[in-house]
Formats: structure tokens, C-alpha cells, sequence
């Protein structure tokens, strides 16, 4: 049987958003702790400059979760402001822009449990099947070569992009924070609030779900181009 391909590796998720793969910094990375202080004194050219240097990055994660670019807008705007209030409060345990990154993910997910929310659609058809000696109920599509190549090429940001927001919003969430926004198991726990464990059940049904979207997508991309 041919192994199921990880949809948490980078090289797919990666491809829904260009803007993941880099790591920006400020125009005083050679001395984040000077570019900080000017930050704490009230320096409007450095306040500019954060939100220059970080507004594309943050809106781009904003938008991930939100799928809306006006209520992404709004929340790195609120982000923003969180963290000129607090920007003494900020002890440089982390990068500023990682600080700034965390600010913006809790401001998105505050907007997710502002949104009335209707009932989630069933995830079931989408995980895998067993019998009762463990062995696959139903075929496993291998996706050949032409679904490999089509992985490694530009429509993997489209494809993977929509099969993830085909999934139930818990567990198309946890995927986002997890595999795409980089945040550890226990940091999605403490946002979400919920156990870790209930993290680690949601992430793996979410990845089994999206690879079943993704193998869809692809054999009806092999079916067109037959």
C-alpha cells in the first residue's frame, strides 16, 4: 500500500500562502533591543515602521483564519493597537515579530467566537475506513506521478487553499494554527481552550480529512487532463 503523504509538510502548506516562508523583520533587525527602546519611547518614525515591515505578514495570517479580508483588516488593526498599549509589557522572550504574530492570531481568533456560528458539517465521510481486521474498507487511491508533480507546482496554493476551507471550522482551526501558523500543541490549546489532547484528536482527524480533499481534488484534476 502506498503511504498516505503528510499534509502537515511544509512543502504543500507552504503553497497556500507565499507570505508564510518568510520571516521579516524590521529595518533595525542588527539591533532589535535599540528599534524596541524607540518603540517604548513613543517614536512615531519606529511605530511606522513596525507596521510597515509587519502589517503584509499579519494580514496574510489574519487572513488565513479569517477568510475575509475586511474582518483580517480589522483585526491586525486592533492587533496593532494591542500591542502600542503594551509594548512595555514586552520583555523580548521572543521576536518582536513573533510577539506581534501571537497578538494578531488571539485578535483573529476573538472575531472567529464573535461570528455566530452555525452547526459544523459532519467530518465523517472524509476519514479513513476499516474493517474489522484493520485493513482499509474502501480503495486507496494512489495519486501517480501526475499528482506529484502537480504537488510541486503553482496550482498547490489554489487547491490547497480551497480544500482547507472546505473543512468543518474546528478542525480547519487547529490545522491553521498548528500546521500553517507554526504554533505548538500546547499554544493551540491555551487559545482555543481546550486540552491538549483535544488538540491533538482534532489536528490528526483534520489531516486525514484534508488529505481525502486533496486526493479528490487531484483525481479529478488527472481525470480532466486524461
Amino acid at each position: 500500500m502506498r503511504s498516505m503523504v503528510s499534509v502537515s509538510d511544509t512543502t504543500v502548506l507552504q503553497g497556500w500562502s507565499p507570505e508564510f516562508a518568510a520571516e521579516p523583520t524590521t529595518g533595525a533587525s542588527v539591533s532589535e533591543g535599540a528599534f524596541i527602546d524607540r518603540l517604548r519611547a513613543g517614536d512615531d518614525e519606529a511605530f511606522a515602521e513596525l507596521v510597515r515591515t509587519q502589517s503584509g505578514r499579519l494580514l496574510a495570517a489574519a487572513r488565513r483564519l479569517l477568510r475575509n479580508d475586511d474582518d483580517a483588516a480589522d483585526a491586525v488593526q486592533e492587533a496593532f493597537m494591542a500591542a502600542f498599549k503594551s509594548i512595555h509589557g514586552f520583555q523580548g522572550a521572543a521576536r518582536l515579530s513573533t510577539w506581534l504574530h501571537r497578538i494578531v492570531i488571539n485578535a483573529a481568533l476573538m472575531k472567529i467566537r464573535g461570528t455566530s456560528r452555525r452547526p459544523e458539517e459532519s467530518i465523517e465521510d472524509l476519514l479513513p475506513r476499516f474493517d474489522a481486521d484493520g485493513c482499509w474498507a474502501t480503495e486507496v487511491h494512489s495519486w501517480g506521478a501526475s499528482g506529484d508533480d502537480l504537488l510541486e507546482r503553482r496550482e498547490t496554493r489554489v487547491m490547497v487553499r480551497r480544500c482547507i476551507d472546505r473543512l468543518p471550522e474546528t478542525y480547519r482551526t487547529v490545522l491553521v494554527l498548528r500546521d500553517i501558523e507554526d504554533l505548538d500543541t500546547d499554544e493551540v490549546a491555551e487559545r482555543l481552550d481546550v486540552t491538549a489532547n483535544a488538540v491533538k484528536i482534532r489536528l490528526h482527524r483534520a489531516r486525514q480529512a484534508l488529505r481525502t480533499l486533496l486526493d479528490q481534488e487531484l483525481r479529478a484534476h488527472d481525470s480532466a487532463v486524461c
